[in-house]
């Protein structure tokens, strides 16, 4: 880049910018940014000048974006934000080691091949604090959007894209003496409708679709809430088959045959809240997420810890 084509206006002065707006004013910009007004007014009509456009414009007694001057603030959040990103990327970059780990997890992933993972990761950083959110649905993709975890693993349907994991797949189930199996035939969509599901809560603020259209359902917190709900024949869900295999091979739970489909695929992936600068132990574990599934897939075993799995009968 030559010098014709240097940037014109500082950081700083995009920034003075910015605060007069979300402020509402020159003075409680200024205080906002502990400077002086003078400082303030003055850069924002250096903007003016070296750009030759008016960014705001009066009416009544008050100073307003004129056209111009709202693209340049819509602009210049952004640029200002991506500022702060670069920092912060290169903070981390240059960090030995963090001291704290946040992870969203969706509950389909199997818990158990979470924490040999962090086991594994426990070895090489003892001293590094993990904090775990374990999310429902879009509620997992919200705190990656926000910042507010450094990696999430989730479903791709869900907005989760980054490194592939495994499938999950999921069954219709309900308890032996539900009155969907008495049926004895295909389940047509009216058929499960007249009876009550047992969701998960969505973690996010706002709920998922698929939630707001189900009429009649309780809704828990937790999958050991959702399992015993179900044996107890209070209700049918959409589960994942490894996470209810020893209620399936112990009778407790059995497969609803539907006309739409036996199952559902969830293909997950985990993700970084910056994936141009996710930190060297962030990164490190999400390689041993993957390195962790892999062996698991590849050895055949079902995503069930073996403390659950049922002891085999005697013949």
């Amino acid at each position: 880049m030559n010098m014709s084509q240097a940037p014109r206006i500082t950081l700083e002065q995009w920034r003075a910018l910015q605060a007069v707006v979300e402020a509402g004013g020159y003075a409680q910009a200024a205080e906002r940014l502990h400077k002086t007004q003078s400082t303030i007014t003055y850069a924002v009509q250096q903007i003016q000048k070296l750009l030759g456009v008016q960014v705001f414009e009066i009416k009544g007694r008050k100073a307003v974006l004129t056209n111009a001057g709202n693209v340049l603030y819509r602009r210049a959040k952004t640029l200002l934000d991506e500022a702060a990103m670069l920092e912060h990327g290169a903070a981390e970059m240059s960090r030995e080691w963090q001291p704290e780990i946040r992870i969203a997890v969706e509950t389909l992933f199997p818990t158990w091949m979470l924490l040999e993972a962090l086991e594994l990761f426990a070895r090489e950083r003892p001293e590094t604090r993990i904090e775990i959110y374990e999310t429902v649905m879009s509620g997992t993709r919200e705190l990656l959007d926000a910042a507010r975890v450094d990696l999430a693993i989730g479903p791709e349907e869900n907005g989760i894209r980054g490194i592939p994991l495994l499938p999950i797949r999921m069954i219709p189930v309900a308890a032996p003496s539900h009155a969907l199996h008495a049926l004895g035939r295909a389940l047509t969509d009216r058929d499960v409708k007249r009876h009550r599901r047992i969701l998960m809560r969505d973690t996010s603020i706002q709920r998922a679709p698929e939630v707001e259209g189900v009429e009649l359902r309780w809704t828990v917190s937790n999958k050991a809430t959702q399992i015993r709900a179900l044996t107890m024949g209070l209700g049918w869900a959409w589960m994942p088959e490894e996470t209810i295999l020893p209620e399936l091979r112990a009778g407790q739970l059995l497969p609803l045959r539907l006309q739409s489909g036996a199952h559902r695929i969830a293909h997950m992936h985990v993700a970084f809240a910056d994936p141009e600068f996710p930190g060297h132990d962030v990164a490190r574990l999400a390689e041993i997420i993957r390195e962790r599934v892999q062996v698991s897939c590849a050895k055949g075993r079902k995503a069930v810890p073996p403390s659950r799995r049922p002891a085999k009968r005697a013949k």
